[in-house]
């Protein structure tokens, strides 16, 4: 019985080991891309800053999270609150809330529409919102600057229509951004919506409607709460690159109209102050990681509520 036993431990041991192996590959990837990098922005963090850039290395200082949200005066050692980062982060958090919520908003009827389409037809439609992901983010932007601008096709259309008088600013402005933004990360609230629709039981609403429920009430009773982990999935997919974007707020926003990820930027370079810089990356990533634990937390509540 004892021989069978160990026989038994050592194949374990065996099969743990041949797992451990297969496995390495990845762990060496995903400690080579993603613990490394963001070990080594710790690191720059909590060093100082260089005088041409970089950082002066194993001279620790905490200058870079002091300046996160606070700055010194020009004159004297007076602390106060570092106005324009937290004017940048707030922005950020603005718009990619207000991003989140105009997805949300186009994406779930598009969605919906899309579901709702004979099967033979609904692969045409997902063809229509999976075509931007073939184009470069910096094209579409480009192509956003040309509708937006004030000698645009939106202006000389409403111009042309006499619906304005002088043409409307959008470039340049939060307006802009959000829009822009609303228009690259559409499709990530779409497919993951019609995902839960397409298989979503219609007969559930038919029966709410023999049941004399309007369609107010069947939306929000029983299709919305049947969808609500395919919409959190959507939320968090186009929070978390909105809240971090770089070229469509640099494109349409200009240089007065700053989100964090051109901060982080600026810092890097025309700034050379990189543990601030770092001190921003790690901000914006505790943001995201507070966003996915907020989304975890609801996920967890819905799915246990479904499965009630």
């Amino acid at each position: 019985m004892s021989d069978a036993a160990q026989v038994a431990k050592a194949a374990a041991r065996r099969s743990i080991r041949a797992r451990w192996w297969l496995s390495a590959p990845a762990l060496v990837v995903v400690a080579l891309f993603a613990v490394l990098p963001l070990a080594v922005i710790v690191l720059y963090s909590f060093m100082a800053k260089g005088d041409y850039g970089d950082v002066k290395y194993w001279q620790f200082s905490l200058d870079g999270w002091f300046g996160v949200f606070f700055e010194r005066g020009l004159f004297d050692d007076s602390i106060g609150l570092a106005k324009a980062h937290v004017s940048i982060l707030w922005r950020s958090l603005k718009l990619a809330i207000l991003t989140t919520a105009v997805a949300l908003l186009i994406g779930f009827p598009t969605a919906y529409f899309i579901a709702n389409r004979p099967a033979h037809r609904r692969d045409f439609w997902l063809f229509l919102i999976i075509i931007p992901f073939w184009t470069n983010l910096l094209i579409r932007t480009f192509a956003i600057q040309e509708v937006f601008r004030n000698e645009g096709v939106l202006n000389s259309l409403l111009l042309w229509a006499g619906i304005v008088d002088r043409p409307l600013q959008i470039m340049f402005t939060d307006l802009g951004i959000l829009l822009g933004m609303a228009y690259v990360y559409l499709p990530l609230m779409v497919l993951p919506i019609y995902s839960s629709l397409e298989k979503f039981d219609f007969s559930f609403a038919e029966a709410a409607s023999d049941l004399y429920a309007n369609n107010r009430r069947v939306l929000w009773r029983i299709i919305l709460p049947m969808t609500r982990p395919a919409i959190l999935a959507g939320c968090i997919l186009v929070f978390i690159p909105a809240l971090g974007a770089y070229v469509t707020p640099r494109l349409l926003g200009g240089g007065k109209n700053l989100m964090l990820g051109n901060l982080i930027e600026l810092q890097f370079g025309q700034g050379r102050n990189w543990p601030l810089g770092a001190a921003l990356s790690l901000t914006l990533t505790a943001v995201v990681m507070l966003a996915l634990l907020v989304y975890a937390r609801a996920a967890a509540k819905s799915g246990g509520r479904n499965h009630g």
